[in-house]
């Protein structure tokens, strides 16, 4: 399938059976590439889907092109939330729209059983990944995690350190229906930026140590950012770069 081409018959369903979480774990080795020891388990597939969490596949026929997993989470406030720990989709099929049929029936779930919150982590060098995150879904961002998941074998993070932000996605907030039901919101005013570059995945390969300074150089920004009480609200896409947008944010 050619990237990019729409894919009217793909179906999302939950995930329950012993075959169907193994198949899961065998896209993560195709997807990222990870060593054995790195894989998320059949047995935390099972566990999630016990305790309050949830398995979502997408596929094409009886093919599964990709998964998610989310486990249970509370805050010290005594929220409940979902952590979306994992969502892969096979390179053929990106850029088809799969992983948002995902998170809409993620969202879904979470509504239909009372939960406000979705989170998950994201790389901030992966402008695309933000731009759907902030434009295509209606998450924000209040926090930066440096190398939370320490250094990996996959050939995606280019040994890298695994910063990430955390994206908030307040599944009945204005702006998440707004912008998943495609209507017009008003858009809090910018009042602050952050450039990154579209070829970071070329960087990293061609020149590590230029991509380690951006990312560090970012991950300094995005914390003082924060500190200021800013939260990423938006991005903007140029054909060099993805420039994340900073604004006062509430919750509504």
């Amino acid at each position: 399938m050619a990237a990019g081409q729409a894919v009217p018959l793909i179906t999302i369903r939950q995930l329950r059976e012993h075959a169907e979480f193994q198949e899961a774990v065998r896209l993560q080795q195709q997807i990222w590439g990870f060593t054995e020891i790195e894989l998320l388990p059949v047995r935390l597939f099972v566990t999630a889907s016990k305790v309050g969490g949830h398995a979502f596949g997408a596929f094409d026929g009886d093919r599964m092109i990709a998964f998610c997993l989310a486990i249970p989470g509370l805050k010290t406030s005594g929220q409940n939330y979902l952590h979306s720990h994992m969502l892969g989709v096979l390179p053929e099929y990106r850029d088809a729209g799969v992983g948002r049929l995902i998170k809409l029936e993620q969202r879904k779930d979470a509504i239909a059983r009372g939960i406000e919150l979705i989170e998950w982590t994201f790389d901030p060098l992966e402008v695309k990944n933000a731009y759907f995150n902030m434009e295509r879904l209606g998450a924000v961002v209040l926090r930066y995690l440096p190398n939370q998941y320490g250094t990996t074998t996959s050939p995606l993070h280019g040994g890298l350190p695994t910063d990430r932000l955390v994206a908030e996605w307040y599944v009945n907030s204005t702006r998440a229906e707004a912008i998943v039901e495609g209507k017009p919101f008003e858009r809090p005013a910018v009042e602050a930026r952050i450039p990154m570059p579209v070829n970071i995945a070329e960087l990293r390969t061609s020149d590590p140590a230029a991509a380690r300074a951006i990312q560090k150089a970012a991950g300094e920004q995005f914390q003082e950012h924060f500190r200021q009480g800013l939260a990423v609200i938006g991005v903007e896409k140029t054909p060099d770069s993805g420039i994340y947008l900073f604004s006062k944010w509430e919750s509504n």
